[in-house]
């Protein structure tokens, strides 16, 4: 499990950790029962503070995407499929709003944002 810590955003180094741990998860990337790093490994790992590692484990335990064990550490909790698609189109909505707004900002057309998305997506290999 690879994270990457940004210095250049607005964004707390806790909330880069959720972000990137639950998108792990949301990808299958870290499957149900799986073993996370401990807080000071990963700590250690992304040279910050415990306290934040423990920030983020706590916030991503109490939303429902890890569990916590005592003495044996933290494991990726079994994930409900429905309410993780939900979770996985509420995300790309969003990106997709941000984006439109964006576009509309620089004048792009709807054709335009189309053929980015069909490019993006997959569809247009032309280029």
């Amino acid at each position: 499990m690879d994270i990457i810590l940004s210095n250049t955003t607005d964004k707390p180094i806790y909330q880069q950790i959720i972000e990137q741990i639950e998108a792990h998860i949301l990808s299958g990337e870290l499957a149900e029962g799986e073993a996370l790093p401990s807080m000071r490994t990963l700590a250690g790992q992304l040279r910050i503070s415990v306290i934040t590692t423990k920030r983020a484990y706590e916030e991503l335990e109490r939303k429902g995407f890890i569990e916590n064990f005592t003495g044996k550490g933290c494991f990726v909790k079994k994930q409900n499929n429905d309410f993780l698609h939900e979770q996985m189109l509420r995300q790309t909505e969003k990106l997709l709003a941000d984006a439109c707004e964006k576009a509309k900002i620089c004048g792009l057309t709807l054709e335009e944002m189309k053929e980015i998305l069909e490019i993006y997506y997959g569809g247009n290999t032309d280029e």
